[in-house]
């Protein structure tokens, strides 16, 4: 059953975001949470990431370039208008992440490790619209693999 899964999936992501100090709502139609502005949460079976979403070129080019650091279950979401094959770098970057690209569907299609302040591209095996950024080891820690599918629920723009 999904619902169960769902339901704990978003009660966690609402009670990580509390936890972080970020202001997450309630769906004003009913009583599902939803994450804070320019937010959204990524929700893999039972395990949520609560992230940040960069859907501008201005956004895509920073990324987390200048960060030292990241929330427990916190990433970056990369929302693109189409998809196609995909690249990232670590220029500038100082954390060690895992980069999932997924597809249309929200279904990963490749995972990769990405070391730190490295301009080696890491480009998607496969036509990705968007790409979730991660603390190195959080997929292989929570089971996601290729193939895995996301539920994603944005917060307001």
């Amino acid at each position: 059953m999904k619902t169960p899964r769902l339901a704990f999936g978003i009660l966690s992501a609402l009670a990580l975001a509390a936890c972080e100090g970020v202001d997450a709502g309630v769906h004003p139609g009913g009583n599902l949470p939803i994450p804070p502005a320019d937010h959204a949460f990524v929700i893999f079976g039972n395990d949520t990431v609560t992230t940040e979403v960069a859907d501008t070129s201005d956004e895509h080019s920073q990324g987390l370039m200048g960060r030292t650091d990241l929330p427990e279950d916190g990433g970056m979401f990369f929302v693109f208008q189409n998809e196609t094959i995909r690249s990232f770098w670590m220029k500038d970057t100082d954390i060690p992440l895992d980069i999932a690209f997924l597809n249309r569907l929200y279904e990963v299609v490749d995972i990769q490790q990405m070391e730190p302040r490295t301009e080696i591209m890491h480009t998607s095996a496969a036509p990705a619209m968007f790409a979730l950024e991660v603390e190195q080891g959080w997929f292989a820690d929570h089971g996601v693999a290729v193939g895995s599918r996301a539920q994603v629920i944005y917060g307001p723009n």
